[in-house]
């Protein structure tokens, strides 16, 4: 099925915004993505009719609350094909659940000697806890590296999975490459020599039909501002025999089932890790962001991705001084990373502003990558079910008249 694009667009009112008396062109989806009508609405309608705290309260409008957040819990399992809705934790983002992992399962069973796998594609997010346990624990990290064009090294992975691995955290898509990675294939072989396997689910889940029963993974994070829905919500996956044997990660109301002076007991599964009063509207809103998905269908997201950022690359490429970052169209997701001329990023995103086309510049919170690749920053544009080839010939026309006004043009 294809995507009715004009009716997508249609559900997304900021794109009638006007950004210097342009029309708004936004490419910078692999940060966060625009929410449409009905996620809008169903925020609103709980604010405005059925706003309680969830989990306690035994009142209507607590238990038309719970019904409704935890209702979104079962949509999101669902749509990732967990076995079970205990396998799903609400957590803030991503960068929340990956940390969960690390502060949980990683400080009950890395140690002294131990590696962790990684890869120089990975996001901060994907480096930067396990550094953190690394050098608590004294266990090593070691990266699968990235070639030239964007991929990953995987004629390197047989010699870098060996007993002292016990776990492997890879990227699910590159935000800053958009490569695809053949997670299924790395789950495969870091389970046969017994390690763990994270999957960072960031730019994947947004974009691609995804199952982590078929994946095999062990655990899988996601944020739902990046799939048109609300910041402050994110889910980590965790398969339950694994969550099951993990400590909590943060103390207090909800996550206990009994608390005396001197010691306490835990809630069952999925609220051992959900401490506190959770984003209670913002977890309906993923719910709605959800169903929103499944409307439209995850294969055709993704078919109409493939096709735009096809012609996107194909029409900023044939510009001269262009340098795109990354594989072929049919190896990557909807991001595009370049350098043009000599221009710096920064300037570049500002002139494009001034167009109305929003993208990213810097270094996208992968840093290592960027070194990796000789560079400091790149400029992002990032295409999600809402953008069309025509918003990317807008872009190249934009990047020429940048070019001129610089100086750079020729």
């Amino acid at each position: 099925m294809k995507l009715d694009i004009e009716r997508v667009r249609a559900d997304f009112p900021i794109l009638l915004r006007q950004i210097h008396d342009k029309p708004l062109i936004f490419l910078d989806s692999a940060a966060s993505s625009q929410k449409p009508l009905p996620v809008l609405q169903a925020m609103e309608a709980a604010y405005r009719q059925c706003y309680a705290n969830v989990h306690r309260g035994v009142y209507t409008l607590s238990e038309e609350a719970t019904c409704s957040y935890e209702a979104a819990r079962d949509k999101v399992a669902s749509f990732i094909n967990a076995r079970a809705r205990e396998e799903v934790i609400f957590t803030r983002n991503t960068t929340e659940a990956i940390n969960l992992v690390a502060y949980t399962w990683g400080r009950a069973n890395i140690g002294p000697g131990d590696r962790i796998l990684l890869t120089e594609m990975e996001h901060h997010s994907n480096i930067v806890p396990w550094q953190v346990l690394a050098q608590e624990r004294g266990a090593e990290l070691v990266y699968l590296p990235v070639t030239d064009d964007g991929r990953l090294q995987m004629d390197r992975l047989d010699d870098l999975l060996d007993e002292r691995v016990k776990l492997v955290a890879v990227t699910m898509m590159s935000n800053v490459l958009g490569t695809i990675t053949p997670v299924r294939e790395i789950v495969r072989r870091a389970h046969a020599i017994g390690a763990v396997v994270l999957v960072d689910g960031a730019q994947g889940v947004p974009h691609l039909p995804v199952d982590v029963q078929d994946i095999g993974c062990d655990f899988l994070a996601f944020s739902g501002h990046k799939m048109c829905g609300p910041s402050g919500i994110g889910v980590l996956y965790g398969r339950e025999a694994l969550l099951e044997g993990m400590p909590p990660f943060l103390g207090g109301g909800d996550m206990i089932r009994r608390v005396e002076l001197h010691r306490s007991t835990w809630n069952d599964l999925p609220w051992k890790f959900e401490a506190g009063t959770p984003a209670i509207v913002e977890g309906i809103g993923l719910g709605a962001a959800v169903d929103y998905l499944e409307g439209l269908g995850m294969e055709a997201v993704a078919a109409h991705e493939r096709e735009t950022v096809a012609y996107a690359l194909e029409r900023l490429a044939a510009l001269p001084g262009m340098r795109i970052l990354g594989p072929p169209a049919e190896a990557r997701g909807g991001v595009v990373a370049f350098t043009f001329r000599d221009i710096h990023p920064h300037d570049l995103a500002h002139l494009l502003d001034l167009e109305g086309i929003a993208v990213r510049a810097g270094h996208h919170c992968a840093q290592p990558l960027h070194k990796r690749l000789g560079l400091v920053a790149t400029t992002r544009a990032s295409f999600y079910l809402y953008n069309t080839p025509q918003e990317a010939d807008r872009l190249a026309e934009a990047l020429e008249k940048a070019a001129r006004i610089l100086g750079k043009a020729g």
